[in-house]
């Protein structure tokens, strides 16, 4: 399988293994599959109950034309398919896409699926990160889940994560690779205005993953997050 090189900031490098055209292949099916279920079991519906009109319409038009996009976007980057492949969708590097670029890939379907004869497979088989035209537009991957996190990283140059080591802040897990670096960066670069970006970057962070934070002082928050994010990182290797 091709192997899709991340690299956030001075200390942390990840490889995923990027889908095979087969597994996402697979999940497509699956996927249709499933929506076929749904329209099977909408008719028997629809001939018991009789009903008509708009509302037949809309309950058969709205999971074929948004499934692929509701799905991804509430259940980070996975259809139902690409959950029994354990396979999904995320930025280039390796951040959680945004509602854009979810949007992206899906308008792009229209020219990469079986309407225009599949040429999001062409191109997959011709690009080593196995992108589909709409992937490469909203600059994303599908990678294997399970690979996410393989990190390699030094580790006697943490010599905080220690066995005994006790995360402090479970949410620290959820952040991205790349929010992660941008906290970094912060806490390593002291000039001008030092204590104030802290401060406002402090606050974001407690109140985007509503954490109640244990620190008085910023700069110390926001290290033990960084810790915390690393350690949960370690555990998956």
């Amino acid at each position: 399988m091709a192997e899709s090189g991340i690299i956030t900031g001075q200390y942390v490098r990840i490889q995923p293994t990027v889908a095979s055209v087969g597994d996402r292949i697979f999940a497509q099916l699956i996927d249709w599959g499933v929506l076929l279920a749904y329209i099977a079991l909408l008719t028997w519906f629809v001939v018991e109950t009789n009903i008509s009109g708009w509302v037949v319409a809309t309950l058969y038009l709205f999971p074929l034309l948004f499934y692929t996009l509701i799905c991804e976007v509430l259940n980070q980057g996975q259809t139902l398919g690409k959950m029994v492949l354990n396979i999904r969708v995320v930025k280039m590097d390796g951040s959680m896409p945004t509602l854009g670029a979810y949007l992206m890939r899906w308008m792009l379907w229209l020219i990469d699926g079986p309407a225009t004869s599949f040429v999001g497979l062409v191109a997959m088989i011709l690009n080593r990160n196995n992108q589909r035209l709409g992937d490469m537009a909203a600059g994303t991957v599908v990678i294997k889940k399970q690979k996410y996190k393989k990190i390699q990283i030094s580790l006697d140059e943490y010599d905080y994560l220690a066995k005994n080591y006790t995360p402090r802040y479970p949410q620290a897990s959820d952040l991205s690779l790349e929010q992660i670096e941008i906290i970094t960066r912060a806490i390593s670069t002291q000039r001008d205005g030092f204590d104030l970006r802290l401060n406002q970057l402090a606050k974001k962070v407690q109140q985007k993953f509503n954490i109640e934070r244990k620190e008085a002082n910023d700069l110390a928050f926001l290290q033990r997050v960084v810790r915390d994010y690393q350690y949960y990182a370690l555990e998956e290797i």
